[in-house]
């Protein structure tokens, strides 16, 4: 699931966070332009020569092309090179412009006011303005619409589109996440004229690439959109190739069949180095959790929450699965804010203790707790569970493990129908906007999160509401100690992907937040 770091990142993305609370609350009139954009006047330099068709191996079909409801990798990573965001992020996660090429904000941060770029069109060739800004956050924000990003606005009280280039957002509370979070794809700018069920089989977007063609379970096909706002793209065009297995992508490599993949198995990166392919490293934000559903079945006892959490040696899952690449994290993985694993109940495995709260929970002879798996959405999924079932089972904890494929996996997530699911959870940079919607009470993924309280409610709302760092990192690990205590989720870690390349590829960079947005600058020799 991307709805939703590692310590050896670095201060660069930790200085990108920061900045994006000084965006927001000391108002940003001459904002930075971003790597690969237009000018901040919004003038659009030639287009790029032609550069061929990018052959992109992906291990599934994208789930849904509709940004708002996004939440599989494969779809983020397709979406995010066909639509606009207000705000973008850089290599390093700091904030720049998008579609709002600036912005201010008042000195009680309740209003911000956007100014958009101008001469931005759809691919359908209809203008972008303020109508269309204006019409996609009050979608976003609207219930019916099940956005999964809607809880990121949860401090947008109205929205005006003052003028055609002007839109101004009046807040409840001051909100110190808000531009970073208004770059999530999830949070994409729409048409006014267009709706769920058209972009469902024909996007329309303002991005660098256009759709152009899919073959269900195939291929999905994208075209260099020459009418972009900034630096046109090298790319003549894009195929995501549907290849199920991570090796036979290798192999596709290996033939020139694929010059581009992504791969999350350390084991297949080591095949492809071996192989001749370059392969980029990248730490991530994403972070693997067993999900607790506590609203069901034994789990909403939390002594059998924290049986379990006692009951797992995170770092044995980790080399079980991912051959120990990777650390052991807590429920924040974003560098300015990042949990300390050492402050948890039973830091290191304690089968006494689960046996303690299992007593406590009445369930000394043992309990069975079921849980979902993907198959396909990312490789050391099945590897893991496998690794939690062993480990549970000696402490009398049976884990009743369903796997499913992707798309089945998603539709039961997204519905909150499992008892525990293994996942891995997209992170941001911002914790409010990797969090908030899942575990306060009116958060829209909160169903799916099955935790919330009163507590939590509060701490949420004082980290949006300050903009002082030190104060913020001190509200979220309040909210992280929270959530380890009661053991809503297991956190276990975070890991890498491994960005594979044939010689012919130049000019991608990899990101921590695994955004393919720069296949924008990527050329193909």
């Amino acid at each position: 699931m991307i709805l939703g770091s590692h310590a050896r990142r670095g201060l660069t993305a930790s200085a990108g966070v920061a900045l994006a609370f000084a965006l927001v609350l000391s108002g940003c009139s001459t904002a930075p332009t971003p790597s690969g954009s237009a000018s901040a006047s919004g003038s659009a330099s030639a287009p790029a020569a032609a550069g061929g068709t990018l052959v992109v191996g992906v291990t599934s079909d994208p789930d849904t092309l509709f940004p708002w409801k996004a939440t599989q990798f494969q779809a983020v990573n397709v979406l995010q090179t066909i639509y606009g965001t207000l705000t973008e992020f850089d290599k390093d996660l700091n904030v720049v412009p998008g579609l709002a090429e600036s912005w201010d904000t008042s000195s009680d941060g309740l209003t911000v006011t956007l100014h958009l770029r101008k001469g931005v069109t759809f691919d359908d060739g209809s203008a972008f303005d303020s109508a269309d800004v204006k019409f996609s956050l009050d979608k976003i924000k609207e219930e019916a619409t099940a956005a999964v990003a809607a809880a990121s606005l949860a401090s947008v009280k109205s929205v005006d589109a003052t003028d055609a280039n002007t839109v101004t957002l009046h807040l409840t509370t001051a909100d110190a996440g808000l531009m970073a979070n208004l770059a999530s794809v999830n949070l994409a700018m729409l048409s006014s004229d267009d709706t769920e069920a058209k972009l469902s089989t024909a996007p329309n977007g303002t991005g660098p690439f256009k759709f152009a063609e899919r073959k269900a379970s195939q291929s999905l096909t994208l075209a260099r959109n020459d009418a972009y706002w900034g630096d046109k793209a090298k790319l003549d065009g894009i195929e995501f190739r549907v290849i199920p297995d991570e090796s036979s992508i290798v192999s596709a490599m290996q033939s020139g069949n694929v010059q581009f993949a992504v791969f999350d198995d350390p084991l297949v990166s080591q095949t492809a180095t071996a192989a001749g392919l370059t392969v980029a490293k990248t730490p991530q934000l994403s972070y693997h959790v067993l999900q607790l559903n506590a609203r069901k079945g034994p789990l909403t006892d939390v002594n059998v929450r924290l049986a379990m959490q006692c009951a797992i040696d995170r770092q044995q899952v980790l080399d079980t699965a991912a051959q120990g690449e990777g650390e052991v994290t807590g429920p924040i993985t974003s560098p300015a804010f990042r949990s300390d694993p050492n402050s948890r109940p039973c830091p290191t495995r304690d089968l006494a203790k689960a046996a303690e709260y299992l007593a406590k929970a009445g369930k000394s002879d043992g309990v069975t707790v079921k849980a979902i798996v993907s198959q396909g959405e990312y490789s050391t999924s099945v590897n893991e569970a496998q690794s939690l079932k062993a480990q549970l089972a000696e402490a009398k904890i049976t884990l009743d493990l369903d796997v499913l494929e992707s798309g089945a996996y998603v539709d039961k997530w997204i519905a909150a129908d499992f008892e525990a699911a293994v996942a891995l959870n997209g992170g941001r940079p911002d914790p409010d906007g990797s969090y908030s919607r899942y575990f306060t009470s009116t958060g829209n993924l909160n169903k799916v999160a099955g935790y919330s309280s009163p507590e939590l409610d509060k701490l949420f709302a004082e980290g949006r509401q300050t903009s002082d760092l030190a104060k913020r990192k001190e509200i979220y690990t309040q909210i992280s100690n929270n959530l380890e205590d009661n053991a809503a989720w297991i956190w276990m870690f975070t890991s890498y992907t491994y960005t594979a390349t044939t010689s012919k590829v130049a000019g991608f960079t990899p990101m921590a937040n695994s955004s393919l947005q720069y296949l924008r600058e990527t050329t193909l020799g």
